[in-house]
């Protein structure tokens, strides 16, 4: 009957991709290997915000395989380690959601009132 809005704390996007010319460690092939960065974006009800979290993903598209750091050779290290300082992620931010004005509008609305309550000019 319901349906119930689920929202994710926080997701990745894609700030670039780059195709690679290294062996593969599964494979061998040099055609497949393929390096994302992605950077973090936290959201709920209140508030969107993006991190600086970044984080990077490698995976083979010869033999569909997810490539872990562990796996690496020296030289894709050294290549993974170029294309990081070459990536600029976007600027940390956070931006209100509607919800989150009109929870700070009751907050400041009810601390009003506490106060001049406190204060005698409302009797209860």
């Amino acid at each position: 009957m319901f349906k119930t809005r689920v929202m994710k704390a926080s997701n990745y996007f894609t700030l670039k991709e780059f195709q690679l010319n290294n062996n593969c460690p599964e494979c061998y092939s040099n055609e497949g290997l393929q390096l994302t960065f992605k950077q973090r974006m936290t959201e709920n009800i209140f508030f969107k915000a993006i991190t600086s979290d970044t984080s990077n993903e490698m995976h083979c598209k010869n033999c569909n395989t997810t490539i872990y750091p562990v796996r690496w050779d020296d030289d894709i290290e050294r290549v993974v380690a170029y294309h990081e300082r070459a990536i600029v992620p976007k600027k940390s931010s956070w931006k209100l959601k509607p919800f989150g004005y009109v929870f700070i509008a009751i907050d400041i609305l009810l601390f009003i009132v506490i106060a001049l309550v406190m204060l005698g000019i409302i009797k209860l």
